[in-house]
């Protein structure tokens, strides 16, 4: 007997066949249409226990289709499939009810399995966000492993639950963050950010939960905290790795009763807030060597997020690169674009900074280089390594870069005639210098910090400083 009954709506005939054979083999009775009008007529009559249906149909698009049908059968059951692989487009199935979303091409298995489960377990009305602005892309990529992120954060949205996002450093953890926040329930409330890393040990219970005057030295009135500074929205920290032992049960307390003191404070003071936190680190390493709370830890990993580095989702480079060039385009930088050779340059790349070095190449490009079209021997020349003896044995060396900087710069202030360029030039080219020249210091020493201070010829305090704001990714190889 048949399991249930399928309605399948594509205009492409080649995937209507698949599904009818997929469907009808796993024990299910199957009803095709190329076009939104047909199926509209089976919802409406009553037809079928489940919807599988494209988006863009001849007729109509599915997601104004959507309503109509959780308006005529609520607990029916829709899965949307697309193309048109964006975060928007899971975004904005989550918003119209639908079930399930399903990047094209899909898996048919998977795609069996999210039917089983439409028709088995129970269903409630989904929760709207009428109100998200859609018209900008806080994620960028359409490779099989954003997509398993997308469909995580949409199911998130609606929700409070505690998220933990691991990734190496530039792989778009806050970027994650913001989305959870900027599209969930939560929206209208703040979004508050702290990186563990960038605050002295000693002062993060007092920038966490806030102090009382007199608490200790220096306290000579009374501060709020980023949990107070969060109520009602969301509250990301950043690099949870880095906390002290001290604010990690601060922080589990808060977790498990919902409530905080201030340092100094005596008064316990309720707390409503959406916890994200983030790390480049392996915290189950950090537990074996005792650094990081266990109990703490299940706390904040009820749902785990793993961004993928770049080098894992190169297919994403393209997209990425139109994007960034777009971004820089609306920052007042020229229009640049970048031929099929050094677009394979840049996938063939390994990416140790990620997204973060590649926006800032992208910049670099936009603003340094007067040619419109970018080729590969610019990319070459960008991404070259240099050699480990050639910084500060080369007397030259610092000649030769400060030569190139100066060609072009000098292109880059011809191509705005009498004009002046847009404000901020010292500390967009000195950011992008930096970046390199640390991570060039760092490989030449292997991650010596202290071998790289001296190479460099700065303070080693200095330096931490730099690789953390300017979060430089630091490896440390052996010999």
């Amino acid at each position: 007997m048949p399991q249930g009954s399928i309605l399948v709506a594509d205009d492409d005939a080649a995937i209507r066949t698949v599904l009818n054979q997929a469907l009808s083999r796993a024990g299910y009775e199957v009803r095709s249409t190329g076009n939104a009008a047909t199926l509209w007529r089976w919802v409406s009559q009553g037809d079928g226990d489940l919807v599988i249906t494209d988006v863009v149909m001849p007729d109509e698009n599915a997601f104004d289709m959507l309503p109509r049908i959780k308006k005529a059968r609520p607990d029916l059951p829709v899965v949307v499939m697309s193309a048109q692989n964006t975060f928007m487009t899971a975004i904005r199935a989550s918003e119209k009810g639908a079930y399930e979303y399903l990047p094209k091409p899909f898996d048919l298995k998977e795609l069996i399995a999210i039917v089983g489960r439409a028709l088995t377990e129970p269903r409630g009305r989904p929760k709207r966000m009428d109100d998200v602005e859609t018209d900008e892309i806080p994620l960028v990529g359409r490779s099989p492993a954003m997509q398993d992120i997308y469909r995580v954060l949409a199911r998130l949205m609606q929700t409070d639950l505690t998220v933990m996002i691991s990734g190496e450093s530039g792989t778009g953890k806050e970027l994650v963050a913001r989305a959870l926040h900027d599209y969930g329930k939560r929206r209208a409330g703040p979004f508050v950010a702290i990186n563990m890393a960038a605050i002295p040990r000693d002062l993060i219970e007092a920038e966490l939960f806030g102090h009382e005057k007199g608490a200790f030295t220096g306290a000579q009135a009374r501060s709020s905290g980023r949990f107070e500074q969060a109520e009602g929205g969301t509250l990301f920290l950043d690099e949870i790795g880095d906390m002290p032992m001290e604010a990690q049960t601060r922080l589990l307390r808060v977790l498990q009763q919902g409530e905080y003191t201030t340092v100094g404070g005596r008064t316990a003071i309720k707390t409503d807030v959406r916890i994200v936190a983030a790390t480049n680190k392996d915290l189950r390493l950090l537990i074996q060597q005792g650094l990081f709370r266990e109990d703490l830890f299940f706390r904040l990993n009820v749902v785990p997020i793993r961004l993928p580095p770049l080098r894992e989702r190169a297919e994403d480079v393209p997209d990425l690169v139109r994007h960034f060039f777009a971004l820089a385009l609306r920052e007042g930088l020229p229009a640049k674009q970048i031929d099929g050779a050094a677009l394979d340059r840049l996938k063939r790349y390994r990416w140790p900074g990620n997204i973060r070095e590649l926006e800032n190449l992208i910049r670099r490009l936009a603003a340094l280089y007067p040619q419109e079209m970018i080729g590969a021997s610019t990319i070459d020349a960008e991404l070259a390594q240099p050699a480990t003896n050639s910084l500060g044995e080369d007397s030259s060396a610092a000649e030769t870069m400060g030569g190139s900087v100066e060609r072009h710069l000098t292109s880059y202030f011809s191509e705005f005639g009498e004009n002046l360029p847009p404000p901020g030039l010292y500390h967009r080219v000195l950011r992008e210098v930096e970046y390199p020249l640390i991570s060039a210091a760092l490989a030449a020493t292997r991650g010596n910090q202290i071998k790289a201070a001296e190479l460099l010829g700065v303070n080693r305090n200095t330096l931490r400083k730099k690789i953390r704001d300017l979060d430089v990714q630091v490896v440390r190889l052996t010999r």
